[in-house]
């Protein structure tokens, strides 16, 4: 495990490999789940404010489950809230290209330059997954296994990418440029030091 600054950061986020593979999984993740995208307290205020530009680029059963329900939920099993969910189990911000690929409606808004905010934390660090250790000041970061993103791991491997320079920008996006570099310096010792050790 890597510490860099105050976060803890499992092996699995250096060693594994991944890059979302969407040709094959045709975007699994917005659709296949019991829970929706988890966000923070302050995502979800942002995402309420700019709710009614995202609404046009929506199914039209979207948007009415965004009028009826409303666009976050509680999911007390896993201790979070997160996007809310149609009864089949997508997301309420899921679109679909001409493709078949789903996307993120929220990013989509954000692409046409309608709004700045990109779309929740925690789809944009999958597979990372974020657990914030209260009242200590310290998070811990791990690796999410996920049997529909197996192609993204097969991928990953193939071109040799670890999980976390996959994440560059997300990472980026969360902790800034000085902490990537951080991590990034860390975790290139780690595995130098490993790979010696393996000689």
């Amino acid at each position: 495990m890597l510490i860099v600054q105050d976060v803890l950061i499992s092996d699995d986020v250096i060693e594994q490999e991944f890059i979302c593979n969407l040709s094959a999984c045709k975007g699994a993740c917005c659709w296949d789940g019991d829970y929706g995208a988890p966000v923070t307290a302050e995502e979800e205020q942002t995402i309420s404010s700019i709710l009614e530009v995202i609404k046009p680029n929506l199914p039209l059963e979207s948007q009415k489950l965004l009028e009826e329900k409303g666009a976050f939920g509680n999911f007390t099993k896993e201790n979070w809230r997160g996007t809310a969910l149609h009864p089949n189990g997508s997301c309420v911000f899921m679109i679909f290209d001409e493709g078949g690929t789903a996307q993120c409606g929220i990013e989509k808004t954000q692409q046409t330059g309608a709004i700045e905010f990109k779309k929740p934390l925690s789809c944009h660090l999958y597979p990372i997954r974020v657990n914030k250790q209260e009242p200590a000041s310290f998070e811990a970061w791990n690796y999410d296994v996920w049997e529909i993103c197996s192609t993204a791991c097969d991928l990953g491997k193939k071109e040799s990418l670890p999980v976390y320079k996959f994440l560059k920008e997300a990472i980026v996006r969360y902790k800034g440029e000085h902490f990537y570099d951080e991590l990034d310096q860390a975790a290139e010792h780690m595995l130098a030091q490993k790979n010696e050790n393996n000689t």
